[in-house]
């Protein structure tokens, strides 16, 4: 036997109510917890800044999937993954069929999962989404700018970051500013 994480696939919505069902069924002793050592549901949290406020709330960034860590015997699985299938909202294990054992994703795949939402420590990274179009007007935070404002001319997504022209000397000049520099002004 060994270690591995496991994707349950859900009906979207209850990922967090699969979860809580799961630890019950560990608790009251229903699933043997030398089988199923622990449950996840992947979420990460994002910075929304909106009006100038910033908010931070956190995404299920896969929606009707949950992560199950297992130590799946080579005999007796079947006692516990079907106990798993019968929880009211799951509907299987990802990859395989009732009357499969279930596949494992990789170590790679784990860890970047866990990761991303920030329960093993690495390189987690922050999202902010921000709510920019070309000719918004906003005004710098943060940075040699600061307190200056201007007008957005470009964004990109992927840098998350924008140009915007501001007034130096009387002339607009481009500035390259991140997300996180900048509010709506």
């Amino acid at each position: 036997m060994s270690r591995s994480w496991y994707i349950l696939h859900t009906y979207t919505g209850y990922e967090g109510k699969i979860e809580r069902t799961i630890r019950s069924l560990l608790e009251k002793k229903e699933i043997d917890s030398d089988v199923v050592l622990d449950v996840k549901v992947p979420v990460e949290e994002i910075t929304e800044t909106k009006d100038g406020k910033k908010k931070t709330r956190k995404n299920n960034f896969l929606p009707g999937y949950v992560m199950i860590e297992m130590d799946l015997p080579e005999i007796g699985w079947k006692t516990t993954c079907s106990q798993l299938r019968r929880i009211q909202g799951v509907t299987g294990f990802v990859g395989t069929n009732p009357n499969v054992r279930p596949v494992p994703i990789s170590t790679a795949e784990a860890k970047n999962l866990l990761q991303r939402s920030g329960v093993i420590k690495g390189e987690k990274p922050v999202y902010t989404r921000q709510m920019f179009s070309v000719g918004d007007t906003v005004k710098i935070t943060d940075g040699a700018f600061a307190s200056f404002s201007g007008t957005i001319k470009e964004i990109n997504l992927e840098k998350e970051r924008l140009s915007v022209d501001v007034q130096i000397f009387g002339r607009p000049t481009p500035v390259e500013v991140t997300f996180s520099q900048v509010e709506k002004g």
